[in-house]
């Protein structure tokens, strides 16, 4: 009797089952590997979220830091005015060259002001610079200050010589009778062998030379010297005063006598007497300006 024929639905062709598996197998690896790829993208995104995160931390701390250090100017000169932000442990001379990227003045051209001259060597912070500071700055251009000199550096010359020719000016007879009346009341200390920075109140406790009392204000905002005596106030431009000659008073010598030239010579001279000596200096430096050599 002849085998019954199997349904072709319950034949299987050789190697099918084997392909089947195959197929599973493959899917298999296929879905891991995908996820493991899906995985390691999500991993790398986090990482530079938070790598992103810490440097804006970083940098944010950073200017946190740098803003603390720094102090804001209004920097004045020729009409002009310049709102900056400086380091506070800058120099005075660091602030000369940022004034000279400002305006253009080379900086010793400057005559930079704040509370009196502003000294070169020192930190904004050791001079209590504080936010909001007014610093004056006089200068002009090298062509005018060539202009100038000319005429100041000839008559200081003719100065020393006659200077060299007659015999000290305590000893002649139009300061004697000044000097004779000796030291006012008033006079302000003095300290021999130091230079100090101007006083931030005027200086008294001086005569003039018909011997009435005198005193001298410097107002920097303004580039001003005011002599004031009783009787008035003289504001002269410190630009128009073409020399500062001194001398040391004979049996005093930490006191001068000085003389500021308003005119073009000798006759127009003001002259001061009992100016302490560590003033001298700081006088002259804040009448003519540092980059004169006198």
């Amino acid at each position: 009797m002849a085998a019954a024929s199997a349904s072709p639905d319950e034949v299987d062709e050789p190697g099918m089952e084997i392909e089947a598996q195959k197929l599973q197998l493959n899917c298999g690896d296929s879905g891991e590997s995908n996820s493991a790829a899906a995985g390691k993208v999500l991993e790398m995104d986090q990482l530079q979220e938070d790598s992103a995160i810490s440097q804006a931390s970083v940098s944010n701390g950073g200017d946190s830091e740098t803003e603390k250090d720094l102090v804001e100017l209004k920097i004045i000169w020729n009409k002009n005015k310049y709102d900056v932000k400086f380091p506070l442990d800058s120099t005075g001379a660091d602030l000369k060259e940022k004034i000279h990227s400002l305006t253009g003045l080379p900086p010793t051209m400057q005559k930079v002001m704040f509370k009196g001259l502003l000294p070169e060597e020192k930190t904004l912070r050791e001079i209590k610079v504080t936010n909001g500071a007014k610093i004056m700055v006089v200068g002009s251009t090298i062509n005018d200050v060539l202009a100038v000199n000319t005429p100041k550096e000839a008559a200081q010359q003719e100065v020393k010589s006659e200077e060299n020719k007659k015999e000290p000016l305590c000893r002649q007879k139009q300061h004697r009778k000044v000097l004779d009346k000796g030291k006012p009341e008033d006079v302000m200390p003095s300290v021999k062998g130091v230079q100090e920075r101007l006083p931030t109140v005027p200086l008294s406790g001086m005569y003039n030379k018909t011997g009435g009392k005198v005193r001298l204000t410097f107002k920097l905002e303004q580039d001003q010297l005011w002599i004031g005596t009783k009787e008035r106030t003289e504001k002269i431009p410190m630009g128009s005063i073409k020399n500062v000659v001194s001398e040391p008073i004979e049996g005093h010598e930490d006191y001068h006598m000085m003389a500021f030239q308003l005119g073009p010579t000798e006759a127009s001279y003001y002259w001061v007497y009992w100016v302490p000596t560590q003033y001298v200096d700081a006088i002259k430096d804040t009448v003519l300006g540092k980059w004169q050599y006198f």
